[in-house]
């Protein structure tokens, strides 16, 4: 899967880019740590409580990955599964047309239809789908409770693309997402920035070999480039020479 964000609401300037390597599974993890690294979170003070609010709904996006990453025609050369966020809207695009006699009627009635059944059963093997055509009222479901806009499916001959439209609330303040203070680590964050403690700058395959974490480089270099987003790395070098190191305060 390719990921993109671009400057503006078109496709000119890149900002951050991405491409997915790994296994089908990895991309499952890669892709919503590009979404978070690269959309924004409003904040809404209600009296005295404060309330986050992603810029666009994950539940939903994570269904749509799912549906892109299952139904994809993977026998088209030279197309890929797509992540395109701009500035008002984030785009999932999977190539290949709906399977032939399958509308998109059908899909939003909860007809299932699988293209990909190797794909489907691993999935549902590991609880990342159903096979029951639950798919699209879990997406609209997540949406409503949220207050986020309904996205939109199109067909567009060689490939479906669907388009998020972020929360309202992002129109009034808004904050990068990753540099909350709110926001967790996950414990293999936290095991690498207590790997760097007291070291010298040390490249992403070091620091990979000595994680005891069955994960791909690149799954690591998401978790790096994050930290060094919310300002806890720091990144000295470029290309197969990059070293890491703890940011000091």
């Amino acid at each position: 899967m390719r990921c993109a964000r671009f400057q503006g609401t078109d496709k000119v300037n890149f900002i951050d880019l991405y491409d997915c390597e790994g296994t089908i599974v990895d991309t499952m993890n890669d892709v919503p740590n590009f979404i978070r690294r690269n959309t924004r979170l409003a904040v809404k003070i209600d009296q005295i409580q404060r309330q986050d609010i992603p810029e666009y709904a994950l539940v939903a996006i994570r269904e749509v990955l799912t549906n892109a990453l299952v139904h994809a025609d993977y026998s088209i050369k030279g197309m890929n599964p797509r992540i395109a966020i701009f500035s008002d809207r984030l785009e999932i695009e999977n190539p290949g047309m709906l399977p032939f006699g399958y509308t998109l009627e059908e899909f939003i009635a909860g007809v299932s239809h699988i293209r990909n059944k190797v794909i489907a059963r691993v999935f549902r093997e590991l609880n990342l789908m159903e096979e029951w055509g639950t798919g699209y009222r879990r997406i609209i479901e997540a949406c409503q409770s949220g207050g986020y806009q309904t996205p939109s499916w199109d067909e567009l001959g060689t490939a479906i693309r669907v388009v998020f439209r972020p929360h309202l609330a992002a129109q009034e303040k808004i904050e990068p997402l990753i540099h909350q203070e709110t926001k967790e680590l996950t414990l293999r964050q936290q095991k690498i920035l207590t790997f760097l403690q007291n070291k010298k700058p040390i490249s992403a395959k070091t620091i990979h070999k000595n994680l005891n974490e069955e994960i791909s480089e690149r799954s690591l270099r998401n978790d790096l480039l994050e930290l060094k987003a919310r300002g806890l790395l720091k990144m000295m070098g470029s290309g197969p020479s990059t070293l890491w190191v703890l940011k000091e305060e």
